[in-house]
């Protein structure tokens, strides 16, 4: 059996090459080494988190979710994925890559010689080929794949783009762990002491652990070992969250995806009854500014009880985002809301500091603050039933309101 690697480049066909080439106006040599470059940066992301045992979970989570018959089809038929194979797609970039996805799809972009469009689009067709290709490994369990993502490291190396944000260097103490991980490995087969094996996997994360550490730079350098493990704990926490069934179902329903085109020429892929669709119909229409129309989001996730946004909010915030640089003379106001649970004073200031918080990640994805205000209101102006579980869930809410267009 092939690498994984091999997989993901034999899922390449010429038509799906043509098929993007052509929608995307460019040559079939750039797509292809822009899907070939977009399949090894993701294999390699989660190969460098091999030791990762919950980041691991949560990759095989999300394979096992979408069935490997329908991941595998999106590979086998040469990338024709389905839309739950793209939808699967779009989550593993997600957890993988977080908010640092907009600046690797312009690393990849760069790196092939394609525009930063582009891509976005190669980045996530490959994303799916990568899943099915995982999916080939799921019978083998978690250390069946986590040995199998490590001996990819050394053939992923040349292919990965120099300075990505967010990924390691896959050389020098990254490579020594491998390595280590290896050896220990090697050892206890030659001595066939079944016993160590919890001893030397946790060697192993130890390791891993302690190369993350050291890779993040000067600045942490003097910060004691038990924050470093803290950090990596929390981080792969932050940047692995599950999406619920509940929340899959959802986001169904709002259609299938299409591309959006925006007036500076920029191309979306949305679903169709998403909100993206809906605020750039209003946007380009003869409709003037009210105080009462307001748009919901409808693909963000907040922490339960918390203001932090999880990583799969970033798609439909960097949508959002591209739209309003698509038109720069539109400002807006993000409100806040949740349901009438717990205390109301708490309610308003987790309104408030989510709707700040989602202007902040605007801001940071290159919309001018001074185009942006945020408000949390609380449990006012309910748009559900708060004595029902669906009510209160369309209760707890960031709007966007277009002030001036």
């Amino acid at each position: 059996m092939g690498s994984l690697l091999d997989s993901i480049k034999n899922s390449i066909s010429p038509e799906m090459v043509r098929s993007i080439a052509s929608g995307a106006g460019e040559s079939p040599d750039g797509v292809k080494k822009g899907l070939e470059t977009a399949g090894a940066t993701v294999l390699g992301s989660i190969a460098s988190k091999a030791g990762d045992s919950g980041f691991l979970s949560q990759i095989m989570s999300l394979v096992s979710s979408y069935g490997t018959q329908t991941l595998g089809a999106a590979a086998g038929a040469g990338g024709s994925a389905t839309a739950a194979a793209s939808e699967a797609g779009s989550n593993l970039l997600n957890t993988v890559f977080g908010a640092n996805k907009a600046a690797i799809e312009g690393k990849i972009a760069q790196a092939s010689g394609l525009s930063s469009s582009s891509g976005a689009t190669v980045l996530a067709s490959a994303a799916p080929l990568v899943l099915g290709a995982l999916s080939s490994k799921l019978s083998a369990g978690s250390a069946g794949l986590a040995s199998a993502l490590s001996a990819e490291l050394p053939s992923l190396r040349g292919l990965i783009p120099a300075g990505l944000p967010g990924m390691p260097s896959f050389s020098g103490a990254t490579a020594a762990a491998s390595g280590a991980a290896s050896s220990s490995r090697a050892e206890a087969e030659k001595v066939g002491g079944g016993w160590l094996w919890p001893v030397l996997l946790l060697g192993a994360l130890l390791i891993a652990g302690l190369v993350w550490y050291f890779n993040r730079g000067t600045a942490d350098a003097t910060k004691p070992a038990e924050t470093a493990v803290a950090a990596t704990q929390t981080a792969a926490t932050d940047a692995t969250a599950t999406i619920s069934d509940a929340t899959k179902a959802a986001w169904a329903k709002l259609g299938d995806l299409f591309k959006l085109k925006l007036a500076d020429g920029t191309e979306l892929s949305v679903p169709k009854l998403g909100v993206e669709s809906k605020l750039v119909s209003w946007i380009e229409s003869s409709k003037p500014v009210d105080k009462e129309t307001w748009f919901d989001f409808d693909r963000l996730l907040f922490a339960t009880g918390s203001a932090t946004l999880e990583p799969a909010s970033h798609e439909q915030l960097s949508n959002v985002a591209a739209i309003l640089k698509a038109y720069p003379k539109v400002k807006i106001k993000l409100g806040g809301y949740t349901d009438n649970t717990g205390d109301p004073a708490a309610n308003l200031k987790l309104s408030g500091d989510r709707a700040d918080n989602v202007k902040a990640e605007l801001t940071k994805l290159g919309v001018d603050g001074s185009r942006m205000e945020a408000q949390g209101y609380g449990e006012d102006h309910p748009v559900g039933d708060n004595k029902t579980e669906e009510g209160r869930a369309m209760n707890r809410r960031i709007s966007l309101r277009v002030t001036e267009k």
